[in-house]
């Protein structure tokens, strides 16, 4: 196969996606914050001019220099996989894609003006053919996505926030925004594990995949309906202390927990959304000029308040039973932290509502 040539003949056959808009595949939170900065008068131009000051070229380099650029004559297939992966989701220019030595399962996409894709020897390793093509088709997602841009920018301020930790008053407003932008990143990992599963069409091995991530090459030793229950437990267990503990547990991290991302991929491919995708239904790159910012953000309401309506975490439920006139807030949160209040009445011959704690929570796989 030749580098000009974009099509290939996968192992299995596989749907297409002819002219796909990453909009079909991002989670709401991601896509709202994409659409408006895509929108913005100047966006491409203030953050390629950005580019003297990051260190892209220096990037580049080092993967050409001390990694190895997979190829017809390298890695060949890992360059079938990243071929089909294109061809499907329809990313015309196939992104540059390295293999580096690192013992520790990772794979990225970074670049500025072109994206490049880079999976550690730890990660090629641990994975199968179709749970590699589920992470390739992640990485693609990513390009497609136009993530790769922020992730660079993430990699950088990060960076920077550890040469200027001596300045406190510097070190926290950088801080301030690699916090931000830790928080959209991890919600385009949940966009680019739909990619994923797009490009692999394969939901076990996606799970697959992310099980050894978790857990490493014991397969046998693992259950994906287990390792599904774990993240059912980690959202409803325990009270509002562990809710607070989660939310500082995932503060410093990149991407969601791996329980979290799994529970999250298989809740979607059993969506109507999916399914249209998978019929052929589905938005299409040449609409994206026409998209509504007002649109977008409207439906990342919606999706966080159906989250908080939903929860089985404590601190969730609790919002919500508030928003619903549940009752006081600063009464519940110290009845919650204390133990105090149960049998408490709201007022003269009125029991005091159920708090969502002791109540039902909708059941959703």
């Amino acid at each position: 196969m030749t580098e000009s040539s974009h099509e290939n003949v996968p192992s299995r056959q596989r749907k297409r996606f002819p002219g796909i808009s990453s909009r079909a595949y991002e989670h709401p939170a991601d896509r709202s914050a994409l659409v408006a900065l895509r929108r913005l008068t100047g966006f491409d131009t203030v953050f390629k001019a950005l580019s003297g000051l990051l260190p892209e070229r220096s990037l580049r380099l080092l993967f050409l220099s001390d990694s190895v650029r997979v190829s017809d004559a390298q890695f060949t297939h890992l360059n079938a996989m990243l071929r089909d992966a294109c061809y499907i989701l329809d990313l015309e220019k196939v992104p540059p894609m390295y293999v580096s030595q690192n013992p520790q399962p990772n794979a990225m996409c970074i670049g500025l003006d072109e994206p490049i894709i880079v999976v550690t020897t730890g990660l090629v390793e641990l994975l199968d053919e179709e749970e590699m093509r589920a992470v390739v088709g992640h990485e693609v997602g990513h390009a497609l996505s136009g993530h790769s841009v922020y992730r660079t920018i993430l990699l950088f301020l990060t960076n920077l926030a550890l040469k200027v930790a001596w300045i406190p008053l510097g070190n926290v407003a950088i801080m301030t925004i690699v916090t931000a932008l830790r928080e959209w990143f991890r919600k385009s990992e949940l966009s680019a594990d739909r990619a994923g599963l797009l490009a692999g069409q394969d939901l076990q091995a996606s799970m697959r995949g992310l099980m050894k991530i978790a857990g490493g090459n014991h397969l046998h030793e693992m259950n994906v309906d287990a390792f599904l229950a774990q993240a059912d437990e980690y959202e409803k267990g325990g009270d509002l202390r562990d809710s607070v503990l989660k939310i500082l547990n995932v503060l410093p991290r990149s991407h969601p927990f791996t329980t979290v991302r799994a529970a999250e991929l298989k809740k979607w491919s059993e969506t109507r959304d999916y399914q249209r995708i998978m019929d052929g239904h589905y938005p299409r790159r040449d609409e994206d000029k026409d998209t509504s910012v007002t649109d977008s953000f409207r439906e990342s309401a919606s999706h966080y308040a159906e989250t908080v309506r939903t929860s089985k975490d404590p601190l969730m439920k609790l919002v919500g039973g508030i928003a619903g006139g549940a009752g006081d807030l600063g009464g519940k949160l110290r009845d919650k932290f204390t133990g105090a209040g149960t049998g408490a009445t709201d007022g003269p011959g009125s029991r005091r509502p159920q708090d969502p704690e002791e109540g039902s929570a909708p059941d959703r796989s």
